[in-house]
C-alpha cells in the first residue's frame, strides 16, 4: 500500500499542544507530514531562533503563526501597547520563514457596546502593520471567528467583515484566514471565498469540524474533522475554485484531543485528512 499524500496537510501546534516543539517535529517527520502551522506561545518557550533553526534542519514549511490581532482598543497606552506587540509578531514570522501571521481582531473593550469603532479601530491599526508586514515578507490574515466570540474575543464574524477591512489594503499587506469551523453557517461564505479569491486574499485556509451539543468551554469545542456537521469536501471545493492552492491547516482546540497521546492524534488527523479533504 502506498503511503498517503501529505503534501498539503499542514497540523496547527494547537491541535497536539501537549507535543513540545521536539516531539511535534519528530512525530511530523516520522508521519511524513512537511507543513506544521506554529504558536507564539510555545515557540517563545522553546526560544525563536531555536525553533527557526529545529524546523528548518526538519525541512518542514511552516504554513502560519498565530497569532497577532487584538487591536480594538480604546485606551492609547493599550493600542500603543497591542501595535508594538503585533510588530514583534511580524519579525517572529519572518524569523520562521512563514509569510502569514493570522491575526484575531479582538472583542469590545470593557464599557464599550460600539462594534462599528471596534473595527474601524482596527482598519487604523492595519494602517500602520500592513507596510510594516509587508517589508518584513509576511502578509496580515485577519481570521473572523465564530459570532459567539464577538463580545470577547474578534469583533470580526464574517468572511465579509474581514473582507471589507481586508480590501481597504493591497493584497500583499492584508488577506484573511478562512477557517471553516467559524464559518460553516454563514450562506454567504462561499460567495465570499470566491471575492476572496477573486482578489488573491485567501492567506490561509484552516479545518476544524463542528460538533454538538458543544462542551461548556466552548473555545475548546472544535472537533476532529469528520466528527461533526461540516462538509470538508464542500468547503475544499469552494477554496479549490477560489483559486487557492497552498496547504491546508487542521487547527483543533479540543480537551479530549490534548488528553491522548499526542503521537496517535497527528496520525488520526493526518489520516481524518486523506478521508475527508478532496486535494
Amino acid at each position: 500500500m502506498s503511503n498517503p499524500d501529505l503534501s498539503r496537510f499542514s497540523i496547527n501546534q494547537m491541535t497536539v499542544k501537549q507535543l513540545s516543539l521536539p516531539e511535534l517535529v519528530g512525530a511530523c517527520r516520522d508521519l511524513g507530514v512537511v507543513n506544521v502551522g506554529l504558536w507564539r506561545e510555545p515557540v517563545r518557550e522553546h526560544g525563536l531562533e531555536a525553533t527557526a533553526k529545529l524546523v528548518r534542519d526538519a525541512g518542514l514549511t511552516v504554513t502560519t503563526l498565530c497569532r497577532g490581532g487584538f487591536l480594538t482598543a480604546i485606551d492609547p497606552d493599550a493600542r500603543t501597547a497591542a501595535l508594538a506587540d503585533n510588530r514583534r509578531a511580524v519579525d517572529e514570522a519572518a524569523a520562521l520563514g512563514t509569510d502569514t501571521l493570522v491575526l484575531v481582531s479582538g472583542g469590545l473593550p470593557p464599557g464599550s457596546k460600539d462594534l462599528r469603532a471596534a473595527r474601524e479601530r482596527i482598519a487604523d491599526a492595519l494602517a500602520e502593520l500592513g507596510p510594516y508586514a509587508e517589508d518584513h515578507g509576511v502578509r496580515l490574515a485577519i481570521e473572523p471567528l465564530h459570532p459567539m466570540y464577538a463580545s470577547d474575543r474578534c469583533v470580526v464574524s464574517t468572511l465579509a467583515q474581514a473582507l471589507d477591512l481586508a480590501e481597504r489594503f493591497p493584497a500583499r499587506q492584508v488577506g484573511v484566514t478562512v477557517d471553516t469551523y467559524h464559518i460553516w453557517w454563514d450562506d454567504q461564505a462561499p460567495a465570499q471565498i470566491a471575492r476572496a479569491g477573486a482578489g488573491g486574499r485567501i492567506h490561509s485556509f484552516q479545518l476544524a469540524d463542528w460538533t454538538t451539543p458543544l462542551p461548556q468551554g466552548v473555545l475548546t469545542g472544535r472537533g476532529q474533522i469528520g466528527d461533526g456537521a461540516i462538509d470538508m469536501r464542500e468547503w475544499q471545493g469552494y477554496v479549490k475554485a477560489a483559486g487557492y492552492t497552498a496547504p491546508i491547516e487542521v487547527e483543533l482546540f479540543n480537551d479530549v484531543l490534548w488528553s491522548r497521546d499526542g503521537h496517535e492524534v497527528l496520525a488520526e488527523t493526518a489520516a481524518r485528512f486523506v478521508e475527508h479533504v478532496d486535494r
